[in-house]
């Protein structure tokens, strides 16, 4: 058996190469190869944004309203934490209106809440 088989020494070479481009490139990140991936992912995080404002939202309005009394979401109210949690200049009613119907129906809001996203 020989001490330095060649095998042995291409893998370690690989390995410490590859260890080298993780520490060279660590923590860029990599645009997407395809302009339609990009801009269905640009969707669905601005979608998820717009549900994850919507609920807090609705989680705002509970705490502010009074012990007995409806909380009050509203669409302004969307848009107004989708502007300053996610920094959306612009949320279109209908897109704000439908994040908040669906988070409405999902959290059973139905019970202690009141919107005008159904109008």
């Amino acid at each position: 058996m020989r001490p330095h088989a060649p095998g042995g020494l291409l893998f370690v070479a690989l390995g410490v190469i590859l260890v080298a481009a993780g520490y060279v490139w660590r923590g860029r990140v990599l645009r997407p190869l395809s302009a339609k991936r990009a801009q269905a992912a640009v969707i669905r995080d601005r979608s998820r944004n717009l549900l994850r404002s919507a609920d807090m939202a609705i989680a705002g309005a509970r705490r502010r309203a009074a012990r007995d009394e409806p909380a009050i979401v509203t669409i302004g109210d969307v848009t107004r934490v989708a502007r300053q949690h996610y920094g959306y200049h612009f949320v279109e009613r209908e897109e704000a209106a439908a994040a908040l119907r669906e988070r409405y129906e999902a959290s059973d809001c139905r019970v202690d809440c009141m919107t005008d996203a159904f109008n």
